[in-house]
């Protein structure tokens, strides 16, 4: 059995190949995927029935949490604030062994999609998917705690994109002027 040696027209089709993918290869290597930084706010809350009122640090959240929750004492337990882009995950400790994980995973408009998953110590307790506004706060409430329920405050804000620059009119010396209505006597 005897080899053939490849043509000159396939040998140059190889080569013009290799040197198109030496060109097009490291510029597509090279692009990143566009990041949108996100800060995410976490505060932990303590709702009971002891009668010790409502914590000052958490008048921002009175409407929501009265409106949705029907205890006595609100007293806030932890805060914390994170920067991460959208595909990254940040994980918050919280109180009673639980673990959050926020991942911010895009923006669209004036809406954040947040993926989270609640842990209480290695096993997953909750994950779920949404969407929030800009600068929203989503209420979780339910796991119990000491001697009332732990409520957990997710916040998200994402800094808007910036505004399509103004078209430059045509011929910006130019001013363009109707003629009056005539008036007839």
């Amino acid at each position: 059995m005897s080899l053939r040696a490849p043509s000159d027209s396939v040998v140059s089709r190889t080569v013009g190949m290799a040197m198109l993918m030496l060109v097009i290869g490291p510029s597509v290597a090279a692009a990143k995927p566009v990041h949108h930084p996100v800060s995410v706010r976490i505060d932990t809350v303590l709702a009971a029935d002891t009668d010790h009122g409502f914590d000052e640090r958490l008048e921002r959240m009175r409407r929501p949490l009265l409106q949705l929750f029907h205890y006595s004492t609100y007293q806030r337990l932890s805060h914390e604030e994170k920067k991460t882009e959208c595909g990254r995950v940040l994980i918050f400790s919280l109180p009673g062994g639980r673990i959050l994980h926020v991942e911010p995973r895009s923006i669209e408009g004036n809406m954040i999609e947040l993926e989270v998953m609640l842990f209480q110590g290695e096993q997953p307790r909750m994950t779920t998917d949404f969407f929030m506004m800009n600068r929203g706060m989503l209420l979780l409430g339910g796991p119990r705690y000491k001697q009332g329920m732990l409520i957990i405050s997710i916040g998200a804000e994402a800094p808007l994109p910036p505004s399509p620059p103004r078209q430059p009119h045509p011929h910006p010396h130019v001013t363009i002027a109707s003629p009056l209505p005539s008036v007839e006597d």
